[in-house]
């Protein structure tokens, strides 16, 4: 079967690419990602590649895909993952801190977590909110 995308190095990139593989100073995704380059571009087989990298050949196809759509760079470095948003703002967060410095309700020697995030709920600062996430705040606050 005829691939797609086909990896055609220069021979700056393939210079490139051996002195990432040599040195080994590199992530090992992006080892990884320049191993693929220089053995597609060798000839290799996507299955073939995949089984001595030991990825799958999904990986191996995306990986050459990236490098003919983008760029060298592109293809070897991490791209910037968005992640979830953070559950609290930064007044939410401060609430939270002024709450726990403050008396416990009646009826309590002291603000649990579970207390402190019921809390937030019911002055409908947050819809929902955990007694871990609770927890993670204060602790990263002390």
């Amino acid at each position: 079967m005829s691939k797609k995308y086909k990896i055609e190095l220069s021979a700056e990139d393939k210079q490139k690419l051996l002195d990432i593989v040599k040195k080994g100073k590199a992530s090992a995704r992006e080892i990884r990602r320049a191993h693929t380059l220089l053995m597609s571009s060798d000839g290799k087989s996507d299955q073939v590649i995949a089984k001595t990298l030991h990825i799958s050949i999904a990986t191996v196809e995306r990986t050459r895909k990236q490098f003919c759509t983008e760029n060298l760079e592109a293809t070897l470095k991490e791209r910037k993952r968005s992640g979830k948003p953070q559950k609290l703002t930064p007044f939410a967060e401060a609430y939270l801190i002024a709450t726990t410095c403050s008396d416990a309700p009646s009826l309590s020697a002291r603000w649990t977590l579970r207390m402190l995030a019921d809390k937030l709920v019911s002055l409908e600062i947050v819809d929902s909110l955990s007694k871990s996430t609770v927890g993670r705040i204060l602790k990263k606050t002390s």
